[in-house]
């Protein structure tokens, strides 16, 4: 089944996006969720109009994630967590602890669902992660886990 994304989505594909996904998968999911439409000639149309209009907007948020970038180069984002003896810390570092580092620490407004942590974040100590800001800014940021 050919469809038409509406946002991005992790695994298919980016906004405006024309992908072709199982028939179960965008009949039961993506489109009554909102997340795409069917590929038809009218919505292909429409299509064209949305990309052309967010055009000149996507040049300006290109603009905006490249300064949030570059802000963000070679800074290290510090995580308080409580940790036990050995160095292991009590549950796991999540998205929240990390956005809300980045707003305290580099005043950087950051949506959760953008960071993008290594799998299990579960002791003190130093890790990379990504920011999935945009297709062509995706910075890898370095952050310690330091004991509270």
């Amino acid at each position: 089944m050919e469809i038409i994304l509406l946002q991005d989505v992790e695994h298919v594909g980016y906004k405006h996006e024309l992908v072709t996904v199982k028939n179960g998968y965008g009949r039961n999911y993506l489109i009554p969720q909102g997340f795409a439409l069917i590929a038809n000639s009218a919505n292909k149309a429409r299509l064209k109009e949305l990309q052309r209009r967010e055009g000149a907007m996507e040049a300006k948020r290109l603009g905006e994630y490249q300064e949030m970038a570059a802000k963000l180069d070679g800074l290290v984002l510090n995580i308080g967590a409580k940790s036990g003896t050995s160095g292991k810390i009590f549950g796991s570092v999540t998205t929240i602890q990390v956005v809300n580092a980045l707003k305290e620490q580099f005043d950087l407004d950051v949506e959760r669902r953008k960071v993008q942590l290594p799998d299990d974040v579960k002791e003190l100590g130093t890790y990379k992660m990504v920011l999935n800001l945009h297709k062509e800014v995706q910075p890898e940021v370095t952050f310690e886990v330091i004991a509270e």
